[in-house]
Order: C-alpha cells, then sequence, then structure tokens
C-alpha cells in the first residue's frame, strides 16, 4: 500500500480464511492479525462493517484513520461505477 503522494508506503499481505459471497471477507495477515470485513444491507444501500487487530508499531487511532481511509476510497470507486 502506497499514500498517492508517496509520503509513505509498506507491505500488506495475507490469506483469505472466509469468504461468503456479497456478505464477508475474513483473513489473516502475515503477522497474525485478523481482520473481518461485513456487508450489511441496510435498505438500498450496502454498509461495511470493518473490524481488525492493531498492531503495536502505531497508535490504535492512526490505524483506524488508515483503515477509513481505504474504505473511503472503495466508497468513492463503488459510486463512480454507478
Amino acid at each position: 500500500m502506497e499514500a498517492k503522494d508517496g509520503s509513505m508506503g509498506f507491505d500488506f499481505e495475507g490469506t483469505y480464511t472466509n469468504v461468503v459471497p456479497n456478505r464477508l471477507i475474513e483473513y489473516i495477515l502475515e503477522d497474525g492479525r485478523t481482520v473481518s470485513i461485513n456487508f450489511e444491507p441496510v435498505n438500498s444501500k450496502i454498509k461495511i462493517v470493518e473490524t481488525f487487530d492493531a498492531e503495536d508499531a502505531n497508535s490504535a487511532e492512526l490505524q483506524r484513520q488508515g483503515w477509513q481511509s481505504i474504505l473511503n476510497g472503495f466508497t468513492l470507486y463503488v459510486e463512480s461505477r454507478i
């Protein structure tokens, strides 16, 4: 993963452990942390809830902001396709 301006970047690798089409993606990162992404229908939209194990090198808030930034980019991408 890389910031658009190139100011920071990092490798991101994992293995999918559970995929339920249109509902759930779970995976384990190479360092053993887990991630779960739920896709929940709400009226005519989809709510995405992502839960992750925080790592120790950065604050939980910084990590939350990073994950939220990824979700915001995903939202922009999906909405541009509608």
